[in-house]
């Protein structure tokens, strides 16, 4: 097939000498060669046929717009995690049966099984030495996930509603530690700290065994006899947590082509680690669509909102926080000043876990109302937690972009 023109091959002659003999062509020719002949070119059939062409009438290029496939291709690769997190959720509601299989069959703690591998594998020796010097951050941190934010249950627990249960659920939502998985893995796509984010998810989950049931007795329970399942907890803490963030560590130090392939694919492990994460909203929401679809939308609307203006009251007051204490040490750079400690102490301190609290509920036996009515707005405040900072993390990252880009 031929794709070019023959007579587009080389340059075209002056007019002058198009019709010289080849005597004459040879003198004149040689009268012009102080110019420099045109650039060989290669013109495709579409450019000579008079189709689109990125170069306008003054010679000037002319900015052409993405193909549509293009443009898509580019919205999916910048927002893959909420789309995926939507996506989970939308299966699920018109049919949970494979997310029931699921949860049969316990892929939740497999995937949070490998979230922790890569977070193992993608943890470089030296952001471990920067969490260390980052302990004021994590500090703060910790005290917001065990101090601050248990304290805002006593607030939510006034609030008059039908059914209690729900305000209960969020109340006791409160109480609980940062998430196991999806703080870390925003914290990677956000451009922060994993290793402080590792540092105050382990450390906060492993202190909610005592500092849990102390809050929700006080805030909540008053008297109702909470009690944790310790050393299941501790069992689960340590083989879907410890165990595969050590055998990624150990794999990629025993091995430097495992840990060049993975510097190399940082990209494609976020996505996998963002697909892995989509799993857990995607077999909640499975579990609980007949008791979702039995509530009042009036009822669950007001409590996803509650569930919503919680969980951005968090993330302004660990904001804010940190704002106020970079203020005080402005002469010199501290951890509260650097966008790669503060954003992941945001991200992981706004967030809690559901895990915890769905174990926290089965060993209260309906203490506190009804299982699964306590459970379900905690399942919505959940998936709009790691929607929102996904969001937010995007916003950082086209942020980034820019101020790149400006450089």
């Amino acid at each position: 097939m031929i794709t070019h023109y023959p007579s587009l091959l080389r340059a075209p002659l002056p007019a002058g000498l198009r019709h010289l003999t080849p005597h004459a062509f040879h003198f004149t020719a040689t009268a012009y060669s102080p110019l420099p002949p045109p650039p060989f070119r290669l013109r495709p059939l579409r450019a000579a046929a008079g189709g689109g062409s990125s170069v306008a009438g003054d010679g000037g290029k002319r900015a052409t717009p993405p193909p549509l496939g293009a443009a898509v291709l580019d919205f999916v690769r910048s927002n893959f995690l909420p789309l995926a997190l939507i996506g989970g959720i939308a299966l699920a509601l018109l049919d949970p049966t494979l997310g029931c299989l699921a949860h049969k069959y316990s892929l939740s703690k497999y995937s949070t099984f490998g979230i922790f591998v890569i977070s193992g594998l993608t943890l470089r020796t030296k952001e471990v030495g920067a969490a260390l010097q980052a302990w004021p951050a994590g500090l703060f941190g910790l005290g917001s996930i065990l101090l601050f934010t248990p304290f805002l249950a006593k607030f939510i627990v006034q609030i008059q509603f039908f059914p209690r249960e729900f305000i209960t659920g969020l109340a006791m939502f409160c109480c609980m530690p940062t998430t196991l998985s999806s703080g870390v893995t925003l914290t990677q796509l956000a451009g922060g700290n994993s290793a402080l984010a590792l540092a105050m998810t382990v450390i906060s989950n492993l202190l909610g065994i005592i500092f849990v049931p102390l809050s929700l007795a006080k805030y909540i329970g008053a008297g109702a006899g909470v009690s944790l399942p310790t050393e299941k907890l501790f069992k689960s803490m340590v083989s879907t947590l410890l165990i595969p963030l050590i055998l990624g560590k150990v794999a990629r130090e025993t091995s430097k082509d495992i840990a060049e392939f993975v510097d190399g694919n940082r990209q494609g492990f976020s996505v996998i680690s963002a697909v892995l994460l989509s799993l857990v909203p995607w077999i909640q929401v499975s579990r609980s669509r007949s008791m979702l679809l039995s509530v009042q939308a009036k009822a669950f609307a007001i409590t996803v909102t509650i569930g919503v203006l919680l969980h951005l009251a968090l993330l302004a007051f660990n904001a804010t926080a940190l704002q106020l204490l970079s203020c005080l040490r402005q002469k010199e750079e501290s951890a509260f000043t650097s966008n790669e400690y503060s954003r992941a102490v945001i991200l992981v301190a706004s967030q809690k876990t559901l895990p915890v609290l769905v174990a926290v509920v089965e060993q209260l036996g309906g203490a506190l109302g009804e299982s699964g009515f306590l459970v379900i707005p905690c399942v919505a405040a959940h998936i709009n937690q790691i929607i929102i900072d996904s969001i937010l993390v995007n916003w950082w990252r086209q942020r980034d972009q820019q101020s790149t880009n400006a450089k």
